[in-house]
């Protein structure tokens, strides 16, 4: 994993899109891609890979500052690697960046940090859960917690827990075939932000933090819009997430700082596919 010095965070950025953003067209998708959506056979499932792969490509283009153009994201191809992690290549070879997906009803998420980081992140509805499934998923420290909040906040502090192991878990490049009561989450401040109407709705980053087996610790953000909440962890510690919305990247200084060396090897993997 990448070096981190005392007190310096690692930049994370992160694009949202729903399924109005994604073309009807196929032609921004490599031919392994397209091979692969035709093979898919039911269509929420078609759905979701498509916007899936649409705001992975949308990130890391915009992330390496490349033009989001077809002919670019033709040559971005999103693979699983044997483990389910989405992993990103440039003319069959791998890019020198990390990603992490989500999606859910109609909303995807694209997390995006410089290689050899541990990286997930989680997009999920508030609604409400059972009694047995925070028995079933949650440590009891977790379910102590769960027990403190009131009832109208009860929904989305259980999706922020689910949320935030689904996400270490991602991290962990495991996802949930490991027990989910192997991670703990300690939101910082929670629940004190309750009452604030800031939390509710705002899309304002608060900070997590998550341990795995009480020795590794991530550390994390998260944040609600709307009926959507989302959060984000990784190692190295992570600044802010910060937005690829091409609104958010108005000029050169706010362009990532990674950019220019990591378009510069993703030029150079590119080239070297076009002459074999």
């Amino acid at each position: 994993m990448p070096e981190q010095t005392q007190g310096i965070l690692m930049d994370v950025y992160w694009l949202q899109q729903t399924d109005a953003d994604v073309p009807a067209a196929d032609d921004w998708l490599s031919e392994w891609e397209a091979i692969f959506l035709r093979r898919l056979r039911f269509t929420k499932r078609r759905w979701d890979w498509r916007l899936g792969r649409w705001t992975a490509k949308q990130a890391v283009a915009l992330f390496l500052n490349m033009p989001t153009q077809r002919e670019t994201l033709v040559g971005i191809e999103i693979r699983p690697a044997a483990s389910g992690v989405p992993e990103v290549f440039f003319a069959d070879q791998p890019a020198p960046i990390t990603i992490s997906l989500s999606h859910r009803d109609g909303a995807a998420v694209c997390a995006v940090a410089p290689e050899r980081a541990a990286l997930g992140c989680d997009l999920e509805v508030i609604e409400p859960r059972s009694d047995a499934f925070v028995a079933d998923y949650f440590t009891p420290e977790e379910q102590t917690f769960v027990a403190q909040a009131s009832a109208a906040d009860r929904p989305r502090l259980l999706a922020l827990l689910w949320s935030a192991k689904e996400s270490t878990l991602k991290a962990l490049r495991t996802g949930l075939r490991l027990d989910t009561r192997c991670v703990v989450v300690k939101p910082v401040d929670t629940l004190q932000r309750w009452g604030e109407p800031a939390a509710c709705s705002s899309g304002i980053w608060y900070p997590l933090q998550v341990s795995h087996n009480q020795e590794e610790i991530f550390h994390g953000w998260w944040r609600q819009t709307g009926n959507l909440l989302q959060t984000l962890v990784a190692t190295p510690r992570p600044s802010p997430p910060i937005s690829l919305a091409p609104h958010d990247l108005s000029s050169p200084t706010e362009m990532p700082r990674y950019s220019a060396d990591l378009h510069a090897r993703t030029s150079a993997i590119v080239g070297a596919g076009n002459r074999t």
